[in-house]
């Protein structure tokens, strides 16, 4: 496996090399967190469709397209249709917020005081977003270099860090470019057709498996609508997706680049499901469904191949690991830390942030790295999160976006409501089971219409702050609120 060792080997260098070029781009806190807002339809379209398959998806992905066959699709197909959706209906008028986290557009539209509780649930979601996405770097640096899992997930994930520290946004995106044509590559225009050949075929797939593989509800109408409550509404509210929303360079770039994004998705999904289906045919009794990709990757593809698309799976689990991480610094500095102590960057200084939002992102990164050494299990910690998300945050943001007599204690009382509900009902029906965002979701939604009803209505200048927001024609918030005495 030499040459395939020389391809990863080489990619990883890019990595690094990237993040040193984006270090000298990123001198302002605008350039650092969000790209200078001056990303194009191409570069946005690629970067975002990168962050958004991550490991879960293509080797999930293939994974599940193996146990259930190209029904198998439709975790990545609802992340898809999540990403079209926020793309078409929302993502424009996010774009011209010109904030730089979920937190701050709570405070502008309800009037201040929901950014440290919302910025908790998100920091706890980014924060397990990037851990579940770490570990996966044990599995690709088992099957490249028979690694201890300890080593590859601190080579992996200080790879990440370190890109990521230097560069910031510009960094990551630069990488996550890069980690998209390698995507496209390894897994759509090689993995997917040499897999269909190995396995004789659409029609000898057809003979040998039995016919609910293809079926595309065989995966179960339940599960699909889990997917659709988890994945699709996850997509609308994440901190890491909606920071790459405020990388656009305009309105326009960010519906258009994004729905360009979740088309790609679609396709990605369903080219998954049909690696895992042919994986099938070739290998009809591995221990994990999981195995799959690594296994036909390993057996199947011809030197110098294998090593590119192993390093589409390693650029599918980093792009995911780095745009977490970010969001998770970016929470953690700018809608707990600064405003838990009262901060405020007097204007003209703004590139003096770019150096806590350093610090932050390497302090976070630490930390996901030890969590992801410690924990076992990777399919409970990402659950949590999502049912924390979108248990919480779902209605407030949605909420504050679509219905203006949502008031600031109606936010607060969704947050609160939605997601002590969802950590009760997991205690008592499991953390996989589906009846805590089942019930957490509408218990969501009635504290936040009953209370915002209950209360007095958003305070007319807030909503007219917010509708000039909205409509582009007011300038940048600043990122913390002001002390008390001013």
């Amino acid at each position: 496996m030499a040459v395939d060792y020389i391809v990863i080997v080489v990619y990883l260098a890019g990595m690094l090399a990237m993040g040193w070029w984006g270090m000298r781009r990123a001198k302002s806190k605008s350039e650092f967190l969000v790209a200078g807002r001056r990303l194009g339809p191409a570069m946005y379209s690629g970067t975002m469709a990168a962050i958004v398959l991550g490991g879960a998806s293509t080797i999930g992905g293939v994974g599940l397209g193996y146990q259930y066959g190209l029904s198998g699709a439709w975790m990545v197909f609802t992340i898809g249709l999540g990403l079209l959706a926020l793309s078409i209906f929302f993502s424009a008028r996010i774009a011209r917020l010109k904030v730089y986290t979920v937190s701050e557009m709570l405070d502008l539209r309800y009037g201040g005081r929901a950014g440290v509780i919302s910025g908790v649930v998100m920091w706890a979601y980014t924060l397990m977003l990037a851990v579940t996405s770490t570990i996966a770097y044990a599995t690709i640096f088992d099957v490249l270099f028979d690694m201890n899992r300890t080593l590859a997930i601190v080579l992996g994930g200080s790879i990440v860090v370190a890109y990521s520290t230097l560069g910031g946004m510009w960094s990551i995106t630069l990488t996550d470019m890069v980690q998209f044509v390698v995507k496209t590559i390894g897994v759509l225009l090689l993995l997917l057709p040499i897999a269909v050949v190995k396995a004789g075929g659409f029609s000898e797939m057809k003979a040998q498996l039995p016919t609910e593989y293809f079926d595309p509800l065989g995966i179960g109408g339940e599960t699909i609508f889990t997917y659709v409550l988890i994945y699709t509404f996850g997509m609308l509210i994440g901190q890491d997706i909606w920071q790459r929303v405020f990388t656009a360079r305009n309105d326009r770039t960010a519906k258009w680049g994004g729905t360009v994004a979740g088309s790609y998705c679609l396709v990605y999904a369903l080219a998954g499901a049909v690696i895992g289906t042919a994986a099938k045919v070739l290998y009809p009794n591995l221990a994990s469904a999981d195995d799959a990709f690594a296994t036909i990757v390993k057996d199947e593809l011809p030197v110098g191949v294998r090593g590119l698309v192993l390093a589409a799976a390693l650029a599918a689990v980093m792009s995911t690991s780095s745009g977490a991480l970010i969001a998770c610094a970016t929470v953690a500095n700018n809608d707990i830390w600064s405003r838990l102590r009262g901060l405020v960057r007097p204007s003209g200084q703004e590139h003096d942030e770019v150096k806590g939002n350093r610090v932050f992102i390497l302090l976070m990164g630490v930390a996901v790295i030890l969590t992801a050494i410690a924990l076992n299990d990777v399919v409970q910690a990402l659950t949590v999160a999502y049912n924390l998300l979108v248990g919480g945050l779902l209605v407030p943001i949605l909420g504050g976006l679509l219905w203006k007599r949502g008031t600031v204690q109606g936010a607060l009382a969704g947050v609160g409501v939605g997601g002590i509900s969802v950590i009760v009902l997991m205690a008592g029906y499991g953390i996989l089971a589906n009846e805590p965002i089942y019930y957490g979701l509408p218990a969501s939604l009635a504290a936040y219409v009953i209370v915002s009803l209950a209360t007095p209505a958003t305070d007319a200048a807030v909503l007219a702050a917010w509708r000039e927001r909205l409509a582009g024609r007011a300038p940048e918030p600043r990122s913390e609120p002001a002390p008390a005495h001013q």
